[in-house]
């Protein structure tokens, strides 16, 4: 059951990313072609000055689902309901922080911004996005129930309706209108329209959840989720200055405009990296489940054939990266919009160090590793905030993702092998590097080789170029993971989970 849900999860995750793919580039270019870069870049500016106001969730949602596997597992009802409760009072409050806080915000506008050649008012369009944010907390904490039971491919589903239905309503105001106010007022609109879509349906398959007879939940559970939000405290705030900050740091030293020109580099980047995160946020309530179990020996060898897919996906996705980017955004957006290579270079890094946390943070959110590690994400976000704005002074935009990589660092080095590695898999130091050199000895191999064969054959059509390059990437970086792990326990297992899932299929057609 618990390897059926995590394919489902995983297969719809993966359909509606690729159908969202190209509706949002879509959307993109309309954007673009209608508000121009200066719109673009206050687009990007206020979703990262939002998200963090996330901040003040503090992880309340991570520390309850946690707390959700166990009498799920058990069928106890109404510790389930008692959670459900706490969340819902917890959720409206914190949605009435957000909005204090995000209105406290507004004085301080201009000198995040500077000169934005726009014709709205700034207040106002700040306004809009503070109550999308806010919207975005009053209902959704009924989907915290799906989640934990296994269900993420609900809500995946309810979400692709979601962005289709956003952005060819965007697309079609934008075009008939110009109207940048407009925009924002349907994505409210349909924020609101899908968090009530996803409660009515976890009322239908949940029905306790909405009875009366609820009780407090009680003390002890409370008492953990707290100590557990006391960890989260640390991680939300690391993981805004991480990888919220990019944007405002931008803005401030190089410009708005600029924010605009990243933000379609972002945009590709984000979207490939969703499309992968989805696959494994939909495996975390499996792994969870796992752990229940104690199976020390099992966990571990799930956890090795997690970071073997993880790294392959990512090493392939880099190259892909790599050798598409440039001529995609020429072909879709204008060669007037690409940047420079050496940016290119270390956003790859970047994402590909990214990517490689996944395994790690999938066992650590299941296990509930929150307030173990508290410090750690102190000292990445202190680290990546000072390098940052160290290195744009002395490489521009390169040196504010080249700050991200160094704080990284912090989290490869000591919090997974300390926090994780060691609690979960009672494993050493030395075997948690021995784990991971392969992984990456073979990612920068058949990124390099896969560059070096793209440079050399340049054609002048730019869609043929994409094609050829796209070929490339298919085929070279998989051939050299095939080689380096063909007698690997790892290819073997997905090799034989494979076969399995062609057999049960020819079965059913019997």
């Amino acid at each position: 059951m618990r390897s059926t849900n995590s394919i489902k999860n995983a297969i719809v995750a993966a359909i509606m990313n690729l159908i969202t793919i190209l509706i949002g580039f879509i959307a993109q270019k309309v954007f673009i072609q209608t508000l121009g870069t200066e719109y673009l870049g206050i687009n990007g500016l206020f979703t990262n000055i939002l998200s963090m106001l996330g901040i003040v969730e503090l992880g309340l949602g991570s520390a309850i689902i946690y707390n959700l596997y166990e009498p799920i597992a058990d069928g106890n009802k109404e510790k389930v309901k008692s959670l459900m409760l706490f969340y819902k009072t917890s959720y409206r409050v914190i949605a009435s922080l957000i909005t204090i806080i995000g209105l406290c915000i507004i004085p301080f506008l201009r000198y995040i911004i500077g000169q934005a050649n726009i014709n709205e008012n700034i207040v106002y369009i700040y306004i809009l996005f503070l109550i999308d944010i806010v919207a975005s907390y009053l209902l959704t904490y009924k989907r915290s129930i799906l989640y934990a039971n296994q269900k993420m491919y609900i809500i995946n589903l309810i979400h692709i309706g979601y962005l289709l239905i956003l952005n060819i309503t965007q697309m079609i105001i934008l075009k008939l209108t110009h109207n940048f106010i407009f925009y924002l007022w349907i994505k409210i609109v349909c924020r609101f329209i899908e968090n009530i879509v996803i409660t009515v349906i976890s009322n239908k398959m949940y029905s306790y959840i909405q009875e009366k007879n609820i009780k407090p939940i009680e003390k002890e559970t409370k008492k953990g989720i707290f100590i557990k939000v006391k960890g989260l405290i640390y991680h939300k705030v690391s993981s805004f200055i991480v990888f919220g900050s990019d944007n405002i740091i931008i803005s401030t030293f190089i410009g708005v405009r600029t924010v605009g020109l990243y933000s379609n580099y972002n945009l590709i980047i984000q979207t490939l990296s969703n499309m992968i995160s989805q696959v494994f946020s939909s495996i975390t309530a499996s792994v969870g489940n796992l752990l229940i179990d104690g199976n020390e020996k099992k966990s571990y060898n799930i956890y090795k054939n997690m970071l073997f897919l993880d790294s392959w996906i990512f090493a392939f996705s880099s190259a892909g990266i790599l050798c598409i980017i440039e001529p995609f955004i020429k072909l879709w957006i204008g060669k007037q919009f690409i940047l420079p290579f050496a940016v290119l270079v270390v956003l790859i890094i970047n994402f590909y160090m990214q990517g490689m946390r996944k395994t790690s943070n999938t066992f650590k959110e299941a296990a509930g590793i929150f307030y173990e590690d508290r410090y750690v994400p102190i000292i990445e976000s202190l680290v990546n905030i000072i390098a940052s704005i160290i290195l744009v002074k002395l490489f521009g935009l390169t040196g504010v993702f080249i700050g991200t990589i160094i704080s990284t660092g912090v989290v490869f080095f000591y919090s997974y092998p300390i926090f994780v590695y060691k609690p979960i898999f009672k494993r050493t130091y030395l075997q948690y590097i021995e784990d991971y050199i392969p992984y990456v000895v073979t990612a920068i191999i058949s990124i390099i080789i896969t560059y070096i064969i793209v440079s050399n054959i340049i054609v002048h059509n730019t869609i043929i170029q994409i094609i050829i390059n796209l070929g490339i990437v298919l085929i070279v970086p998989n051939i050299i993971h095939l080689i380096f792990f063909f007698k690997s326990d790892e290819l073997k297992y997905y090799i034989s989970m494979l076969r399995n899932i062609i057999n049960k299929k020819r079965k059913s057609k019997q």
